[in-house]
């Protein structure tokens, strides 16, 4: 009994323990491009002081924090196509870029030699994946629409070199009109071992594993749904317990009713916040590393927005239209848009 009571305490305070700070107070941000290039970039990745990302039209590549200059960029020809890259992922000595459509093209590429290695491939009317994520060097995810009766799910447990797709039976059911977006690449949240992915459209739903994908369940958010255009876009969690989804429907990018929602029980339950108080329509939100969960940036090409109250209240920092970002620490983060990777300083 006290070994289990030991846990719970560990546990509690894994997930819920707060420190006194003060509040960054954000009022403007600082944008520096660091690439230009004619793709349009969703797919941002910080591993080890890299920066990777990858866009449409092949483009691919990486640069060190500190040494921007020396960018190493790629691009992946698949006989006459040039696929678009919207989900990409690290681990200690490779990284790997999704494309979205049919064929879905994985690629594993080296960080040392820079080879490329197609490690998985899949055909369909319906194949379109989203978003990719690492537990660890060995273990990954990646998600996207439904090509049966549930979310397409592929998982590798060898460091990417090989990737199998789940079958229907282990996953819950997907509602008639439910898929995802590929907005920013963070359709996929992992804490540990916990797994959340969201979808969107008809139905916008939380799905979650605790177990690195073994098993899985369903629960439904009340945010803004019943359209194909219509759902939760992006999605982050502060810890096992703290999370929020936003969206909205970014062919009406100014309406801003019932578009965010929050947890605060990892998942299992779903409020709204915010509603008609925000700017709108974003495709991409973080949480402020070291905020104890009360500090957020959202942004899309309706700009950047911050909160310093855990998403309840919202104020535009910039109209610089982006559409996804991640941070390096608690001030300074790289974000992708439309012909573009660039660094941002938060102030």
């Amino acid at each position: 009994m006290r070994f289990l009571l030991g846990l719970l305490f560990l546990f509690f305070f894994a997930c819920a323990k707060e420190e006194t700070r003060t509040p960054h107070n954000f009022t403007t941000v600082k944008i520096t491009p660091i690439v230009m290039d004619s793709t349009s970039v969703r797919a941002v990745a910080i591993f080890d002081n890299e920066v990777f990302y990858a866009g449409s039209a092949g483009h691919y590549g990486c640069f060190e924090v500190g040494n921007e200059t020396k960018i190493k960029k790629g691009i992946v020809e698949a006989g006459d196509q040039k696929p678009a890259f919207r989900a990409i992922g690290a681990t200690t000595d490779a990284f790997f870029i999704l494309s979205i459509g049919s064929p879905a093209l994985l690629y594993k590429i080296d960080k040392s030699s820079g080879d490329k290695q197609l490690v998985y491939t899949e055909e369909g009317e319906t194949v379109f994946y989203d978003a990719l994520a690492f537990w660890n060097d060995q273990e990954g995810i990646a998600m996207g629409d439904p090509t049966g009766a549930c979310l397409s799910v592929i998982i590798t447990r060898d460091g990417g070199n090989h990737w199998e797709k789940v079958a229907c039976e282990y996953l819950p059911k997907v509602i008639d009109g439910e898929a995802a977006f590929a907005a920013s690449d963070t359709n996929i949240k992992i804490v540990g071992a916990e797994t959340w992915l969201v979808s969107g459209g008809k139905a916008s739903r939380v799905f979650y594993s605790p177990d690195k994908g073994k098993s899985w369940e369903v629960v439904h958010t009340p945010i803004v749904q019943g359209t194909a255009t219509q759902g939760a876009y992006t999605m982050d969690f502060y810890d096992c317990s703290h999370g929020i989804i936003y969206g909205g429907d970014y062919t009406q990018a100014t309406l801003h009713e019932n578009n965010i929602a929050q947890t605060a029980d990892g998942g299992k339950t779903w409020t709204p916040i915010a509603s008609g108080q925000n700017q709108g329509y974003k495709s991409c939100v973080q949480y402020v590393p070291g905020s104890n969960g009360k500090e957020l940036i959202a942004l899309g090409f309706t700009g950047i927005s911050y909160s310093k109250d855990s998403g309840h209240n919202w104020q535009q920092l910039s109209d610089a239209s982006f559409l996804s970002f991640r941070f390096l620490n608690d001030t300074v983060a790289y974000a992708g848009g439309r012909n573009t990777v660039s660094k941002l300083i938060f102030r």
